[in-house]
């Protein structure tokens, strides 16, 4: 087993690590990885996630189905937006040390005290009313002194939020890929499906005609030409089923790539989709630079660690600096003449939090809890991660073994339908085993185009299990 050490990743996380020794940085998170993926010994710098769909599906209208698929999907979309509006919160967090700057432009008021009172008595006596007025024009001026690194926990707690809707756009990405390609190699799979039922229909047909003409002649029964005939009925009545499954495909796969409903064009059957050699899964290590999932869990335990830190110091003691100037007067004809109208206050205080019901407390307890939390669920997402590689893995190499008996079982089948109807031919065989050959070979033709199309879905989700189609 491999000791792994989860270290920041350097090209997203660079402006998360914190820089300065009051903020806590974050643990290292240890965790056991396997060396490699079961049956899959290769070169950890090897594996197709670092392949672009481009390199990694040939098919020309598949990868233009994935570009356009990427240009107008409206899931993907939506996630894009999601990152315009993190972007937007990460500028407002570059101005978290800035002080907060208000202006009272305007600030009129009359009191009419009680002519019994002090006040009512001294306005009388001094200013020959009953009542005082005063107006102000000023601007406020408050600054919070980041002391203990919570304003900087802020905003690298907007820097993480940012990089999450990146992941999350990446995981729309990756998934968009996987599902484009699944859905294209179904078409294919309808095709070639449509294709053997024509062509067996064909054969049903033909070998009908031969009966009838047999029959003509004193040389084969009405009952074998029945049952000919129904078997020739029963392929025809399979043709609209998978047309109608083919379109359907067709409206399934221009949702994922945002059109309305068309034809889509293919330039190869199944037979001719290109499939590597060598499927190289890399390192389970790897997972954690290129799966959007597991990255996003890292960002949240990475977030879990700042909000220990906030919980911790917002039970420390708070500078704040405060500032008021403009004009004052209790006129209206001298309010603003300058100097005399002019005023201006500071002040500065340090508010410690003493009794509040223990909420800070409990916050800073809880916060704890959270971030063991998402150690945890960091450490899932690894786990799940590697079972579906491995999973992915193992369907991949025994449908490989299912491809290689059904292309076997379809050799010999052909060969039994001949034989049948040679036996039947010569009365040494009856034609309910010619019926029987030409339905076991026209659903062993069709079994092999499934696995076919299972093995290359199988591998369309191994790309997406090791987080490739994003890059």
């Amino acid at each position: 087993m491999k000791q792994i050490k989860l270290m920041p990743l350097a090209a997203l996380l660079s402006i998360v690590l914190l820089d300065s020794c009051a903020v806590q940085q974050a643990k290292k998170t240890d965790l056991a990885l396997p060396e490699s993926f079961d049956n899959n010994f290769v070169p950890a710098d090897s594996s197709v996630a670092k392949m672009t769909y481009r390199d990694f599906f040939k098919d020309p209208v598949l990868v233009e189905l994935i570009d356009l698929g990427m240009a107008k999907n409206n899931d993907l979309q939506v996630a894009i937006k999601q990152i315009a509006i993190a972007s937007e919160g990460f500028k407002q967090s570059k101005w978290v040390y800035a002080p907060v700057v208000n202006a009272s432009l305007v600030n009129a008021s009359i009191n009419r005290p009680s002519n019994n009172s002090m006040n009512g008595m001294m306005a009388s006596q001094f200013m020959g009313q009953h009542y005082t007025t005063d107006y102000t024009s000023a601007v406020n001026i408050s600054w919070e002194l980041d002391i203990w690194g919570k304003l900087k926990a802020q905003k690298q707690d907007a820097v993480i939020e940012l990089l999450k809707t990146k992941e999350a756009a990446n995981a729309v990405k990756t998934r968009l890929v996987a599902e484009i390609v699944q859905a294209y190699y179904n078409l294919l799979m309808l095709d070639k499906q449509l294709a053997i039922t024509k062509e067996n229909l064909s054969f049903a047909d033909s070998t009908w005609q031969i009966l009838v003409k047999q029959q003509h002649l004193g040389m084969t029964t009405a009952l074998a030409v029945q049952q000919q005939f129904l078997v020739k009925e029963q392929v025809s009545k399979r043709i609209p089923d998978i047309e109608g499954a083919i379109a359907i495909q067709e409206n399934a796969l221009n949702v994922l790539v945002g059109n309305y409903p068309r034809r889509i064009e293919r330039e190869k059957g199944l037979d001719e989709v290109y499939v590597p050699n060598q499927l190289a899964a890399g390192i389970p290590a790897a997972l954690l630079s290129f799966r959007p999932d597991v990255r996003s869990k890292e960002l949240d335990l990475r977030k879990s660690y700042l909000g220990v830190h906030f919980a911790r110091v917002s039970m420390y003691p708070g500078l704040n600096i405060t500032a008021q100037g403009g004009l004052n007067s209790f006129k209206a004809s001298n309010w603003f003449t300058i100097p005399g109208a002019l005023f201006g206050t500071a002040a500065g205080a340090i508010t410690q939090p003493i009794f509040n019901g223990r909420q800070l407390k409990t916050k800073y307890e809880q916060s704890k809890i959270m971030a063991e939390q998402a150690e945890i669920q960091f450490k899932q997402a690894v786990l799940l991660g590697v079972a579906e590689v491995s999973d992915a893995l193992v369907k991949i190499q025994k449908l490989d073994e299912q491809r290689l008996i059904a292309a076997d079982v379809i050799k010999q089948s052909r060969e039994i339908v001949d034989k049948s109807l040679l036996l039947y031919k010569y009365n040494e065989g009856t034609y309910l085993e010619v019926i029987i050959a030409q339905t076991n070979r026209l659903q062993a033709e069709i079994d092999l185009a499934t696995v076919q199309a299972q093995k290359l879905n199988s591998i369309a989700i191994l790309y997406r299990s090791l987080g490739g189609g994003w890059l």
